[in-house]
């Protein structure tokens, strides 16, 4: 089931925390372009998620199974618990699941280098005292107020096997949250004061609802065959007051999503073939309104997106297919074609007299694959790939009215044209000893007409008055061309039965060509990795690692986009590494208890593109219960 939909920006995106990650079956990143199989949108990659399914009995009994924790993590002052429950006969089964995090302020390292200064302290915050708005010192600067948000997660699951060769699968979830601050505007200065008192998102809101069946029984069409029908439905909102000011701005967006998937596959001999067809249709309604919080006046507002509503679907097919030609050889290739029909209605032209009513754009292309496995034998694979891939504009892409980045106001662009991806990669591994596999992959991607932020005119003026501000228009354009390349290396070894060594290192360097030259890509990071190792003895499990991050300097900052220069220092955003220890230890077969340090040493960093620093000396306690 796709999550994606039409409103997911280019920027950076919370949507994954309406995931629960505590039902959560497995996690996969699926690297380079998954156009040909998850379609157009997964030019760098796909995550794919997958949530847990209801146990049946393999015999005449029930069988239950329970899994509870609580837990406590002090850098947020917060706690979270889960609840879940399985219940199921040889042919029905229920798993109902349940979820509660409520996460304080978060604390940010005390420990700073001394060439960074104060970065990321938060010495005041803004309180509306008997009608004022308030200026309050902060008594602990790495306390960073305005961070605290809860969260409440459910999901149930039934299951039915109508024979040996059928299942029937109804899946059910809902997430939400409590309002969510927008740290970095909350620290943001007009002059010498505070630009905002109020800015959080609304609830952010979640609803999925989904039938499945699969079918086991093989045929001349195939062996395996799943159909897939599911509704979503998204609310989210943003909300902003200026500080001293009364108007209480609220933007607001929901989603009606339905999808369909059709997924087939069949073995012949050496060759395997999997196959099938998406649709799906996003409904889009964009509304707002601002409210005077002292006399509860409410007036109209410009919408973030188009007036009225916007419609996006897609069809497409594909097929992938995987070729044993011999022990030493194996061949994938794939191909896909995709069709994208998006619609916005403009209708309101009180605020933006745009020179359109209407926008329709129809795009389709195919995209496709081609790899080779080569295992020589003595523990060696050699890998080598290419693949394109295809995004369409979204409703975001085209027709968002909104101010991102501070001081820039962005403006719909109907004249978007899709963007393409040809990627390339070689990779190889080596197993030693028959315990330590080695990875390395290299890959190199050239893209055109790159969907990237540019300076526009709004009816011929570069710069327009937004919210009270004169600022620079911007917009989602059609840049040339860019190019991405880097390398990953892993390392995972079990040395013995109780000791486990492991480790990643990643490179990427990414660059844009338009009229304005050879410019930096934006959401490139800077090396990154994590080396660590887990020991196990017993009733005992202990995992100590080292997260790293390399600087990013300011001349490899995209000068637009979202890379948010304005958030690090003047050189850049600094490197730093945190060391931690994770220690669990099970009592029997129910009970466990999971202690935590993260970031031992208080470290004071943040991650490359955040306004937020990342929490300091972080202790976790978890209680575990499975019965």
């Amino acid at each position: 089931i796709r999550m994606n939909n039409a409103i997911y920006r280019g920027g950076h995106l919370q949507n994954v925390i309406t995931l629960d990650n505590s039902v959560m079956d497995r996690a996969e990143v699926i690297f380079g372009p998954g156009s040909v199989v998850y379609g157009s949108d997964a030019l760098g990659g796909v995550l794919s998620f997958t949530t847990k399914n209801p146990t049946l009995s393999q015999n005449n009994q029930w069988v239950v199974k329970s899994n509870e924790y609580i837990r406590y993590m002090s850098a947020v002052s917060g706690f979270a618990a889960h609840a879940d429950v399985s219940v199921g006969s040889k042919n029905f089964g229920s798993l109902t699941s349940i979820s509660y995090s409520d996460f304080g302020d978060l604390r940010q390292g005390a420990v700073r280098k001394k060439s960074v200064g104060n970065f990321g302290s938060r010495p005041w915050y803004v309180e509306r005292i008997n009608g004022t708005d308030k200026v309050i010192p902060n008594r602990d600067t790495n306390l960073q107020v305005g961070s605290a948000y809860s969260q409440i997660d459910f999901l149930q699951k039934f299951i039915f096997r109508q024979n040996n060769y059928i299942k029937h699968l109804i899946n059910i979830q809902y997430s939400t949250s409590s309002n969510v601050p927008r740290y970095d505007r909350l620290v943001q200065l007009s002059g010498n004061t505070p630009k905002f008192s109020e800015w959080y998102y609304g609830p952010q809101k979640r609803f999925l609802a989904s039938y499945s069946v699969e079918s086991l029984k093989q045929n001349k069409w195939y062996d395996n065959a799943k159909f897939i029908l599911a509704y979503q439905n998204i609310e989210e909102s943003r909300i902003d007051r200026r500080f001293n000011k009364t108007l209480l701005n609220n933007r607001l967006e929901s989603l009606d999503i339905f999808s369909m998937n059709v997924d087939m596959t069949k073995s012949a001999g050496s060759h395997k073939l999997h196959y099938g067809m998406e649709g799906w249709f996003n409904k889009v309604r964009s509304s707002a309104f601002t409210k005077d919080i002292v006399n509860g006046n409410i007036s109209p507002l410009d919408t973030r997106y188009a007036s009225g509503g916007a419609a996006m679907g897609s069809f497409a097919a594909y097929l992938t297919h995987t070729w044993k030609i011999s022990d030493k050889w194996i061949l994938n290739d794939g191909l896909r074609y995709s069709s994208v029909k998006l619609d916005a209605k403009f209708t309101d032209t009180s605020f933006f007299k745009f020179p359109f009513r209407d926008v329709t754009q129809f795009n389709g292309a195919f995209t496709g694959n081609l790899g080779l496995v080569y295992l020589p034998g003595h523990g060696f694979q050699f890998t080598a790939l290419v693949s394109s891939g295809f995004r369409a504009p979204n409703v975001d892409d085209l027709s968002k009215v909104f101010e991102s980045v501070p001081g820039t106001i962005n403006v719909p662009n109907p004249g978007l044209k899709p963007e393409y991806s040809y990627c390339g990669e070689i990779g190889m591994s080596k197993t030693l000893y028959n315990k330590i596999t080695v990875e390395a992959t290299g890959y190199y991607t050239i893209y055109r007409n790159v969907l990237a932020t540019r300076n526009f005119k709004y009816n011929g003026m570069d710069s327009i008055m937004y919210e009270g501000t004169k600022s620079k228009v911007v917009s989602t354009t059609n840049a040339s061309n860019a190019y991405l390349y880097g390398i990953e290396f892993s390392l995972h070894g079990q040395l013995n039965d109780h000791v486990l060594l492991y480790g990643t290192y990643n490179f990427s360097y990414g660059r844009l060509l338009d009229e304005s030259g050879i410019i930096p890509l934006d959401h490139i990071p800077p090396v990154f990795g994590k080396w660590g190792t887990e020991i196990k003895q017993g009733k005992l499990n202990a995992d100590f690692f080292i997260q790293y991050s390399s600087w990013k300097r300011i001349k490899d900052y995209s000068p637009f986009g979202e890379d948010n220069q304005a958030y690090a220092l003047p050189e850049g955003m600094p490197s730093w590494y945190t060391l931690n220890a994770r220690i669990a230890y099970r009592f029997n077969k129910s009970f466990s208890l999971h202690l935590a340090c993260e970031n031992l040493l208080d470290v004071n960093y943040r991650v490359f593109a955040s306004n937020i620093s990342a929490p300091g000396r972080n202790v976790i306690a978890t209680i575990r219960c499975i019965f």
